[in-house]
């Protein structure tokens, strides 16, 4: 268990580089930057690995400055009490402008067109003619009228799914998970797929726009691939591995699949056939780096200021009006009677508690409670030890 302690100056390490937009963040409050610290109070990083890491007593946040935690040790950190944060719907814009520029250029052929035409160096005058004679071997198609399937419509699939069907395209979604927030943004106009494979069936291009899980890793496989129509585009900006590479190959010799958009290259994919590969582009415009690093920063901010949580991929979100007055934050198992456990030591120094809140997320939780006594600005000595006793505190501060 873990010491309840009064934060001070709170020590933020990077590592990576994070944009300077996101850094000024830190400049409005208790903070300094130290990327040479071995014990911070919270991290920022983009794709640094840190799987081998040991985190410091202190550390109590860590925040992605991007969607995917896979280079975070998620599980190890919520056993640590430490809250991993993302930054969903950050880069969203950019990856969907790579996802339609690639679903129009790859339907059109542009790609190998580009390609050949770069073969015509040194053809002199001869070069107007071969283009008119080569181009009919790159005649595509339209997406007009084409069914696109949705997989995941989170904050870049629901933007997906309204900018196709403003390109005249019917849409089909999947997602049975969709969040409110999401539902309300989404156009009424994108048709519903009850189940994946009626999704699989009926489109013409396919966007996926998962996480990484046990559940959809190798999601697009041999007994998806025979659902689907002959010639399906295929487009995956979300992680390689929801593809099993042995079948999408199989599929593109047979012309299951006619093409294969990937941002994920590596040395199965670029020898498929009938595959673009892109070197992992989809989040990388400067505007998007800049809106990831200033997210990150300030749901990290508002933790170690207020312990309010947004964005967490391990724990509750949980937000608390801060009103100034000493918090207790605390993370805990989630089993019976913690709270009662946590408000009777509050109680037993004759406290009052001014608000409060509990949230729960698997086998763990979080509690607020604001304390409405106090004696010169400090909780009275002793209650922090009494909570720290307390059996199932995973870890625990005053704010």
């Amino acid at each position: 268990m873990s010491t309840l302690v009064v934060d001070n100056v709170k020590t933020i390490k990077t590592l990576n580089n994070i944009a300077e937009s996101g850094l000024k963040v830190f400049k409005k409050g208790n903070f300094t930057i130290d990327n040479e610290s071995e014990n911070p109070d919270a991290i920022v990083v983009r794709s640094f690995n840190m799987h081998s890491l040991e985190f410091g007593d202190q550390l109590k946040a860590i925040a992605r400055a991007g969607a995917g935690t896979n280079n975070i040790p998620v599980d190890k950190c919520t056993d640590k009490g430490i809250v991993v944060f993302n930054t969903p719907g950050a880069n969203a814009n950019a990856v969907k402008e790579m996802v339609l520029t690639t679903l129009i250029s790859s339907s059109r052929n542009l790609f190998d067109g580009v390609a050949w035409t770069k073969t015509l160096v040194d053809e002199g005058d001869q070069i107007p003619k071969l283009v008119e004679a080569g181009k009919k071997q790159f005649v595509g198609k339209e997406i007009k009228g084409k069914t696109l399937g949705v997989i995941g419509l989170g904050a870049i699939g629901a933007l997906v799914a309204n900018d196709a069907l403003d390109l005249d395209m019917d849409v089909i979604g999947f997602d049975p998970f969709i969040s409110v927030d999401t539902a309300w943004n989404l156009s009424r106009n994108v048709q519903r797929a009850m189940t994946m494979e009626q999704l699989f069936a009926e489109s013409d291009y396919i966007t996926v726009h998962v996480p990484l899980t046990n559940d959809t890793k190798g999601m697009f496989n041999q007994k998806a691939f025979s659902i689907m129509k002959p010639g399906v585009h295929i487009l995956n900006f979300s992680r390689g591995e929801l593809v099993n590479e042995t079948d999408m190959g199989v599929a593109l010799e047979e012309g299951i699949v006619g093409k294969y958009i990937t941002d994920f290259p590596n040395e199965t994919v670029l020898k498929l056939k009938n595959t673009i590969s892109i070197p992992h582009l989809g989040a990388s415009t400067a505007e998007s780096e800049e809106n990831c690093a200033i997210m990150a920063a300030r749901q990290l901010k508002e933790f170690l200021e207020t312990g309010n949580i947004k964005n967490s991929v391990n724990f509750p979100n949980a937000e608390l009006p801060y009103t100034g007055q000493r918090r207790v934050a605390a993370f805990h198992k989630n089993i019976p009677n913690m709270v009662g456990q946590i408000t009777s030591a509050i109680s037993s120094y004759n406290l009052n508690i001014a608000d409060m809140v509990n949230r729960s997320r698997g086998g763990y939780a979080y509690t607020m409670i604001d304390i409405e006594d106090q004696v010169n600005g400090e909780i009275i000595p002793g209650l922090v030890e009494k909570i720290n006793q307390i059996e199932g505190i995973v870890t625990a501060r005053i704010i």
